[in-house]
């Protein structure tokens, strides 16, 4: 922490008292002790020294300090150049404040050295947004996360961009609410002439004209008839352009997706994705067709009603306007905590899909660890969630709706009253105070209609929100704006001083690799060493924190991701296949291949033989995830679709580690005819398989501790020979254990 932040009480009286002149600048407070157990203690940075409670260390300008993290647990080391002075250690949680540590201490030595005072701290800016990272962040709070900002009903007005294509049937849409409303308006402006040229004169001794009342009921058929129409063309027209709103925005919000990053996907649950993706657009889908469009009927409603009832009696028009400022006071009061609350119902309906998303997938594991119950609890625990957070919210709304019903009853009560005593003073006749009312029931029943869409232009904003937080995420690995063309490839890589970082951890140090073309690179070490990283950099997954690399002399970040990636065949541990025919999923790469070359892909990847067996061949069809298939069988159709590509750059993770010995043996032959010819980067935990490599590099805590083939490497006897040696030695006691390798 720095030293604008208060030291925690406990601790102050920790450090040995502050010489005259000396400052604190920085503190750490670290959670494990030198033999990695759990216990607090305190190193704080001054202007002079290095401090403990018990020690301390001049801050000279041959001083040191080493940052490392691996497998969680982080450390700094000291040292004056010639010996290790002090050594602490920490879990992963406390990192960002040990870089800031180290970054303080680097400022202050520097400025030792030179004589200078230290300048000023500067914040890093993040790559993609240009926006500075905070000190102790490890990574941009604007593009690694999603704002969670409340929602606003502004939002939806974002929509516009999807609807613009639209426009001309948008107006005629409007241009057919408004003559339909109109016509809807005509029939009670009829009826006062019916009541007061017709029905009470007639009460009155006098005989019906009939031809006014054909005229005054053909009138009312008219425009009841001609209402109807303009609201069938009004609502074909604005549900045609709603759908396609609404499927507009599910194909870019997909398309924006699949350009985003691992990283991005590595902290989403695939249910939330899916219901925004399914659910929120469908609820924006149904808001544009439906509520909008009575929205704007209800206002033009409303309006065209007001200008008529002040056209016929401007007193009895303001008596009726009397609810509508509680009615809005209680818009106002009510629409914040509707808006919130559905987009928690939103996140929390999200905790369900996902619930599902999780175990239907892994529904044979569930069932091997005999875990049906415990996940019917998981879905029970956040079904009830999801209940008692809209019971929450329909208390709310509960009472908003029948408040808005009584306020517009008053209304209408107000009128008959102030009617029947203009009435009586003879100032409207009982036709006007009949035609008044009819005004007055639709008037009140737009008004009833609007506050009701209170709750579902909410709904829809909320569901906007969680849209939009998908599109304005910004990808961590971008495609440049004017990208290079990429140089016809060889298959050459070289990878110079890279660094990468994950959040708060160090995961590759200064690796520097030289990778010839067609030369075959395996890559050895313990799990968490960097293989897999390095391997994901290779392929531009994720960006490099620091350093480059490049391929034919290009740097990757300087060519399109799409154009580079199709030069790539990759084989992982665990294949993926998508539900479909074998042929399908050996051709994704390539779907315009021939029946040919889906056969000879397979033939070379020694899959043909076993697709024959299956009860339609190529078309027959792999379960979900390709479940029907063994691994074995998924692995070699994985290897069909890396060798119907034709890729330059070929990456083996870990591609034969999930097998019986039998069926290595037969991938095996199938990955000799897939590296022929190919620069080849191959990860194996059986190290025998890599002894056909050209080089080994062997990693450990992100760095490349040796470099060689076999034969180098057992010579040494250094990091691949204990590798070696310990593997051999556990196979060599499987028979003991009644097993085999």
């Amino acid at each position: 922490m720095t030293a604008t932040d208060t030291l925690p009480e406990g601790w102050q009286a920790a450090l040995p008292p502050l010489n005259a002149g000396e400052s604190l600048l920085a503190w750490l407070e670290l959670d494990l002790d030198a033999k990695l157990s759990f216990r607090s203690s305190l190193v704080a940075l001054t202007n002079q020294r290095i401090l403990t409670a018990t020690e301390s260390w001049p801050l000279t300008a041959t001083a040191h300090l080493h940052h490392v993290d691996h497998a969680g647990v982080g450390m700094l080391e000291l040292d004056d150049g010639e010996r290790m002075l002090a050594r602490w250690r920490y879990t992963l949680g406390r990192n960002p404040a040990a870089l800031h540590f180290e970054r303080e201490f680097n400022r202050q030595r520097d400025s030792r050295a030179s004589g200078l005072p230290p300048p000023a701290p500067v914040a890093a800016a993040c790559p993609i947004c240009q926006l500075p990272i905070p000190a102790d962040e490890e990574e941009c709070p604007n593009c690694a996360r999603e704002l969670h900002t409340p929602p606003s009903t502004w939002v939806l007005l974002r929509l516009w961009r999807f609807a613009q294509p639209y426009k001309g049937m948008l107006l005629a849409g409007f241009l057919l609410t408004l003559a339909a409303t109109a016509a809807t308006l005509v029939p009670p402006y009829l009826t006062m002439p019916l009541m007061d040229e017709v029905l009470i004169p007639y009460q009155n001794g006098k005989p019906i004209d009939t031809d006014k009342v054909a005229w005054l009921l053909g009138g009312l058929l008219g425009s009841a008839v001609f209402a109807w129409a303009l609201g069938w063309a009004r609502t074909y027209i604005l549900a045609l352009v709603s759908e396609r709103i609404g499927a507009d925005l599910r194909t870019t919000t997909y398309e924006h997706l699949l350009k985003l990053s691992l990283e991005y996907f590595g902290g989403k649950r695939t249910g939330d994705l899916l219901a925004r993706i399914g659910s929120e657009t469908d609820r924006i889908n149904v808001f544009l067709s439906l509520h909008l469009l009575d929205f704007a009927t209800d206002v033009l409603m409303i309006v065209m009603t007001a200008i008529i009832l002040f056209s016929i009696n401007p007193w009895l028009a303001l008596v009726t306007l009397i609810p509508l400022p509680i009615i809005a006071w209680l818009i106002h009061m009510v629409r914040d905590r509707l808006r919130t609350g559905f987009e928690q119902i939103d996140r929390v309906w999200a905790e369900v899909t996902s619930v599902l998303a999780d175990t239907i997938p892994g529904i044979r594991v569930v069932k091997a660890f005999a875990q049906e119950a415990r996940e019917a609890h998981r879905f029970r625990d956040a079904n009830k969630h999801n209940l008692e957070v809209n019971d929450r919210l329909n208390r709310v709304w509960s009472l908003f709706t029948p408040t808005v019903g009584l306020l517009t009853e008053i209304g209408v009560l107000v009128v008959w009253v102030f009617g029947i005593w203009l009435i009586a003073h003879d100032s409207i006749t009982v036709g006007v105070l009949t035609a008044f009312l009819a005004y007055i029931s639709r008037f009140y029943a737009r008004l009833d209609a609007m506050s009701r869409i209170v709750s579902v232009t909410q709904k829809a904003a909320a569901g906007a929100k969680r849209i939009f937080d998908i599109l304005d995420h910004v990808s961590s690995v971008p495609d440049p704006v004017k990208p290079v063309a990429l140089p016809p490839l060889k298959g050459g890589i070289q990878i110079e001083n890279v660094h990468f970082r994950y959040g708060n951890r160090a995961i590759l140090r200064g690796i520097d690799l030289d990778i010839q073309p067609g030369e075959m690179i395996g890559l050895v070490g313990h799990s968490g060493s960097g293989k897999s990283t390095l391997v994901n950099l290779i392929c531009r997954f994720y960006d490099v924190s620091e350093g480059g690399i490049r391929v034919e002399g290009v740097d990757l970040r300087s060519v399109a991701v799409a154009d580079y990636r199709k030069h790539i065949g990759l084989v992982l541990q665990e294949p993926f296949l998508f539900f479909g025919t074998i042929a399908e999923n050996i051709a994704y790469g390539k779907p315009d291949a021939t029946r040919a070359e889906i056969v000879a892909a397979a033939r070379a990847a020694h899959a043909h033989e076993f697709i024959l067996r299956q009860p339609y061949g190529y078309d027959s069809l792999v379960g979900e995830r390709g479940q029907s298939l063994s691994g074995g069988e998924r692995q070699r159709i994985s290897i069909a679709r890396a060798l119907l590509i034709d890729p330059k750059i070929l990456i083996l993770d870990e591609a034969t580690s999930a097998v019986d010995t039998e069926t290595e043996f037969e991938i095996q032959s199938a990955l000799n005819n897939l590296i022929r010819g190919r620069t080849t980067i191959a990860i194996a935990h059986r190290l025998s398989t890599l002894r056909r490599a050209d080089r080994l590099v062997v990693m450990d805590r992100g760095r490349i501790v040796e470099i060689g083939n076999h034969d180098e490497l057992m010579a040494r006897e250094d990091h691949y020979y204990r590798l070696y040696m310990a593997q051999s030695k556990q196979l060599d006691e499987l028979p003991a254990l009644g097993m085999s390798a």
